[in-house]
């Protein structure tokens, strides 16, 4: 944690139900400064990088459906298949439960491995564009967990690109702005997603939500990070409380939405790193002074 450097390594040997990647870009979100600081699931030594892209160079000899120069996407989950949970069905809570650039090496490199069976190929968005989809893909495991009616009213705690509304606080002085916030909607929200990963926020989030709402804790947060909530509010008002993390079989999702050109990704992916200049791309992040980030090695 804190401390890395580039370095020539092997390149990844590619199975018989393995395809080669050649990474083209790769992206960058929170996940990456949690592991940089040594929180969350990481498992060190690593090669960071869970949102790469690139283009097929190798095949495994078991692989069908893939060519050299296919340009791709890949789920970065693996899961056991055989603990409790996946057996369950539940294989996101997989008591084994690795990820690449997270617990396996990942894309912040020139080349990446990835089992077959969890690669896609995209044709239409662009390399930079194409590093939302890791993202895309929990968002629509959120949205299933949530299987939120039309209509609902709701409020989200985070930097997003998109929105009804947008609302950019006074970092001095927001007390006015969330004041505000709740005069304008004295009723709350129907579903509050707290997805900055800021502590203070996830205690406080819980105010927004209308009685007989859910609010859904989607952010990476500091390891020590704690909420004290009062259950008598939980239990008077039967707020339902539900957690979203990564995802699993959601990527055809994404890339029908994202490369269908469902949903217009312009202008999102604000700003390209050099690999040796990851400190750089990370203190542009956590400034917050960028929307998509990305790594070309």
């Amino acid at each position: 944690p804190k401390q890395f450097d580039i370095r020539e390594v092997p390149i990844p040997k590619c199975g018989d139900d393995d395809v080669l990647l050649k990474v083209t870009m790769c992206g960058i979100c929170g996940t990456d400064a949690h592991i940089d600081e040594g929180e969350f699931i990481a498992k060190f030594p690593l090669i960071p990088g869970h949102e790469a892209v690139g283009t097929i160079v190798e095949i495994g000899k078991n692989v069908k459906g893939f060519a050299i120069d296919d340009r791709c996407v890949a789920d970065v989950s693996i899961t056991c298949d055989t603990c409790f949970y996946c057996r369950r069905g539940q294989s996101l809570l997989c008591e084994n439960f690795r990820a690449h650039g997270i617990v396996e090496d990942g894309g912040f490199a020139e080349y990446i491995r990835y089992q077959a069976k969890k690669v896609y190929k995209i044709e239409n968005l662009t390399d930079e564009e194409a590093t939302l989809l890791e993202p895309a893909a929990c968002a629509i495991h959120g949205l299933d967990k949530l299987s939120p009616p039309v209509g609902i009213e709701v409020l989200l705690f985070g930097a997003g690109p998109t929105a009804d509304e947008y609302i950019e606080l006074d970092r001095q002085n927001p007390g006015p702005q969330w004041q505000k916030l709740k005069d304008d909607n004295p009723y709350g929200f129907d579903v509050v997603v707290e997805a900055t990963g800021v502590e203070k926020l996830a205690n406080d989030s819980i105010n927004y939500v209308r009685r007989g709402g859910t609010l859904m804790i989607y952010g990476v947060y500091e390891n020590k990070a704690l909420v004290h909530w009062p259950p008598s509010k939980i239990f008077v008002d039967e707020i339902r409380i539900i957690g979203s993390f990564s995802q699993t079989f959601c990527f055809p999702r994404a890339v029908a939405y994202l490369d269908g050109g469902k949903i217009n990704l312009k202008g999102m992916a604000t700003d390209v790193f050099k690999l040796e200049d990851y400190r750089l791309a990370l203190e542009k992040m956590n400034s917050r002074r960028a929307l998509k980030i990305a790594i070309k090695p």
